[in-house]
């Protein structure tokens, strides 16, 4: 048992945040939170507990990406005209490259580097189509002890050769990968199908097939992220009500189904997943650099359904949570205009930890700081540049110290990254 005392952000059962300015952080020997709370009150119950004090730090929940491209690393920044362009031009053929295993390994290191050096503990991962990928990222989040979710991209139309998916083999690789490395450690599979155009009716099928015979393994893809994409769906999938409900028609809509970036939506397709109680990834950085459009927060708050926030790298900008809660803060103001809001900063840093931990299916595991959690966590030093400091020095309440935090930090900000050691 090894207790931290600092001050201390999580998150109770109503989305609310708590702050303790001089808390106590209790893990127990099994790798998980035994207590937390205010110094002062647990300070003698404690007492013999080897303890680290961090003055002037903040103790907060490891960060969780709900949609993020391992294999894309290389390619953030590459200039696109949009969507469809920047695939065929920067990721397929970055992505060919991950057939050989030595390259996925030394990629997959650089990657869980830039996680870990950005407070992210847990993350739900694209891989390619290839196997080696998956085999590779999920090796190395096993030694680190990562909780990372991951699977082997299907694609098996209108993709070069190089990333081109055979059906059959396709979903055989998959299945072998979901009995090789699902529920081992604080790994988990993922179904992948890249996305509706990039999978024959066949692939499609298959998949949902595999999500009905493991019910545990979670789903990823992408959804209604840029017009011309959806109306290229339309045109594939003439019988389908809208995109979304491609997904599932082919039975890959339920809990621990994933859809990144759910821009072009109507209400009935919020509905689907209110009603399937599937979720969104919320992919803010990369929708403004490929100018797909904004997530509908205004929407969302008529018409609740899962949702937290990813990064999206490569088409997102950056590794860092904090620039994308900021990006998602301009991308509630944009609704303004229409009646849209301004999303709290409490709100915000709630998508990307306890909140997207929730719509992952695994609330109360990751993504807070209470009792029972996996003691994932980050040491925040809110002076960490002059300017910070000079910002977070002059906040008055827990509101402006984290929107200050959220506008002007990034990897300096995270001074360390805890991974729990789960027994």
């Amino acid at each position: 048992m090894k207790a931290y005392r600092a001050a201390l952000l999580r998150f109770d059962a109503n989305r609310q945040p708590l702050y303790d300015t001089n808390g106590l952080l209790v893990v127990g020997d099994d790798g998980r939170i035994a207590d937390v709370g205010n110094w002062q009150a647990l300070r003698e119950r404690y007492a013999q507990v080897p303890t680290e004090h961090l003055p002037g730090r903040i103790l907060a929940p490891g960060f969780v990406d709900m949609h993020i491209h391992y294999p894309q690393t290389d390619v953030i920044g590459s200039p696109a005209d949009g969507l469809l362009p920047w695939l065929q031009n920067y990721t397929f053929p970055h992505e060919s490259r991950f057939a050989d295993a030595q390259h996925a390994g030394e990629a997959a290191d650089f990657f869980i580097e830039e996680l870990l050096r950005n407070g992210v503990t847990s993350a739900l991962v694209f891989s390619t189509s290839h196997v080696a990928s998956v085999d590779a990222l999920f090796s190395l989040a096993e030694m680190r002890g990562l909780r990372l979710i991951t699977g082997k991209c299907l694609q098996d139309r209108f993709c070069p050769e190089g990333v081109l998916d055979d059906t059959e083999q396709g979903l055989r690789d998959s299945e072998t990968l979901i009995q090789r490395w699902h529920g081992r450690g604080r790994l988990g599979y993922a179904i992948t199908p890249r996305f509706a155009p990039t999978s024959t009716d066949a692939q499609l099928a298959g998949a949902g097939e595999l999500a009905r015979q493991y019910p545990d393994v979670w789903i990823q893809s992408h959804v209604a992220e840029n017009l011309a994409e959806v109306r290229w769906v339309a045109e594939l999938f003439p019988q389908a009500r809208s995109y979304l409900s491609v997904y599932d028609d082919f039975g890959l809509m339920r809990e621990r189904a994933v859809y990144a970036h759910c821009i072009h939506f109507d209400d009935t397709d919020r509905a689907l997943m209110r009603d399937k109680r599937t979720a969104a990834a919320v992919c803010p950085t990369s929708n403004l650099f490929l100018g797909s459009g904004f997530f509908d927060y205004d929407a969302l708050a008529r018409q609740p359904f899962l949702h937290g926030l990813a990064s999206d790298v490569g088409g997102g900008t950056s590794f860092s949570p904090f620039h994308t809660m900021l990006a998602a803060y301009y991308a509630g103001r944009e609704g303004l205009t229409k009646g849209g809001l301004s999303l709290p900063p409490a709100e915000l840093w709630w998508q990307h930890t306890a909140g997207a931990a929730q719509a992952l299916g695994l609330g109360g595991v990751v993504g807070n700081l209470a009792v029972g959690c996996e003691a994932d966590f980050i040491v925040l030093d809110p002076a960490a540049t002059p300017l910070l400091a000079r910002r977070t020095g002059q906040a008055s309440n827990l509101d402006e110290l984290l929107f200050a935090m959220i506008v002007l930090g990034d990897d300096r900000l995270v001074e360390r990254t805890v991974i729990a050691q789960v027994a």
